[in-house]
């Protein structure tokens, strides 16, 4: 029940506070105002309900150290999605037409915001970490990376290399983000850069949810293994590369730290559990 309780009251929050925004996504500023509000309940409530049902500090979401873990994430995806976009770019399928819509750019930093930190409490604060006390860091993080592409497929104009890349670049990468800090701020800062900079910033379609209007007029063009195409540059063989590549160096990072959960102690930690009772 313990377990019911957490998913219900996150995703609820989660779901009506995405379609609060999404309804009133024309309107920019409410759109922000409303996406801020989403964001302190939806922390709010994970606190509550994970450190009532499991008696214990919420340690991955401790207010020591999470401006810092923020501006990293935040850092970290800029850049990611900046080396992406250049590579197309080089190759000339990304071309900027000229400026875009600032207040475009507000309404998607407030989506965006929102929609960050709901799914890293869902995807990496619940289903990853509650997964991993029973098959361990690594099954664990190919289940939840599963899903979280598997759930990408939902979107308007998704397609199945798009939610296989969700998959590897954003689930695996940010499972193992968390993996390697025991933190969601670092993930959630990474998750919102990524999906802003490629929105709000360089005006690409994100998931396959259609056309974006942020801060520059640009469009891409030629074969969908390098611009992804409808599905955004998320499908792009160069998101999969930096993705992956990223995953691999915070796994690196959580082995070194010594926070790698194998299976085999997950098992006896469940045994020695269930003895206790």
């Amino acid at each position: 029940m313990k377990l019911v309780w957490q998913i219900l009251a996150v995703v609820a929050v989660g779901a009506v506070g995405g379609q609060s925004v999404t309804a009133v996504q024309s309107n920019p500023w409410l759109s922000l105002l409303l996406a801020g509000l989403t964001v302190v309940l939806s922390v709010f409530v994970y606190r509550w309900v994970v450190g009532r049902t499991e008696r214990r500090p919420v340690t991955e979401l401790a207010r020591e150290g999470a401006q810092g873990a923020l501006l990293r994430g935040l850092a970290i995806g800029v850049a990611m999605f900046g080396c992406v976009i250049a590579n197309i770019y080089l190759l000339g399928d990304y071309k900027v037409h000229g400026f875009g819509s600032l207040t475009g750019a507000v309404a998607l930093f407030g989506f965006m915001a929102g929609a960050a930190v709901t799914e890293e409490l869902m995807f990496r604060g619940l289903l990853f970490r509650l997964v991993e006390r029973g098959l361990g860091t690594y099954i664990a993080l190919a289940l939840s990376g599963a899903v979280f592409g598997a759930v990408h497929l939902l979107n308007k104009d998704a397609t199945l290399l798009g939610g296989v890349a969700i998959a590897i670049e954003a689930g695996g990468m940010l499972a193992a983000a968390y993996a390697a800090t025991r933190s969601l701020w670092l993930p959630i800062g990474l998750h919102f850069g990524w999906n802003f900079a490629e929105s709000g910033i360089f005006g690409t379609e994100v998931s396959g949810n259609g056309d974006t209007h942020g801060l520059l007029d640009a469009s891409t063009s030629g074969t969908k293994l390098i611009t992804g195409g409808e599905f955004g540059p998320e499908a792009s063989v160069y998101s999969v590369l930096f993705g992956a590549l990223l995953m691999v160096a915070f796994l690196w990072l959580a082995h070194r730290r010594g926070h790698i959960v194998p299976r085999q102690r997950a098992e006896r930690v469940n045994a020695l559990a269930t003895l206790t009772r």
